[in-house]
């Protein structure tokens, strides 16, 4: 069964990880208009982003930094009462990416004021977006297909 620690282990892990393509990304990126890898389809294109999810809720930096903060208490609150069991492992190792995908974030709007995004699907115009936006909607998504069904009981219990 995964622990508590490897929870967190794994959490700054893909932090750090997401944290240096950022990095690589301002580095490589920001003075330049783009780097098509499928052209017209998908390309590395720098963009600062204030806001959430598509540059929804502009500038509200406190906002986000709070909701980060509630969300990763949650999930190390989890972490926690969780049963110790199979049935629960990829709840730990997914709520363990989700958690590292909004520290990755927050870390962007604390230190920087913005977070860095730099994957574009210009053949369908999607919003600019990074590696925590994925940690966050990919693991998301699993979490809620997976324990679907789940009535989460156990973390009433003390």
């Amino acid at each position: 069964m995964i622990k508590t620690w490897a929870c967190i282990l794994t959490t700054v892990i893909l932090t750090a990880f997401d944290q240096l393509t950022k990095y690589f990304a301002v580095l490589h990126l920001k003075e330049t208009s783009g780097v098509p890898l499928i052209s017209g389809v998908f390309e590395l294109y720098y963009l600062e982003n204030t806001g959430a999810a598509w540059g929804l809720f502009g500038g509200m930096k406190w906002l986000f930094l709070i909701l980060t903060a509630l969300i990763s208490a949650l999930i190390m609150y989890s972490w926690i009462k969780i049963p110790n069991t199979a049935k629960y492992t990829a709840f730990r190792i997914l709520s363990s990416i989700l958690a590292a995908g909004a520290i990755g974030n927050a870390l962007d709007r604390v230190f920087r004021g913005f977070v860095v995004d730099f994957f574009y699907f210009s053949l369908i115009d999607f919003p600019v977006f990074n590696v925590a936006d994925c940690f966050v909607c990919v693991s998301l998504i699993l979490i809620l297909i997976i324990y679907r069904n789940e009535d989460f009981s156990w973390m009433k219990k003390s």
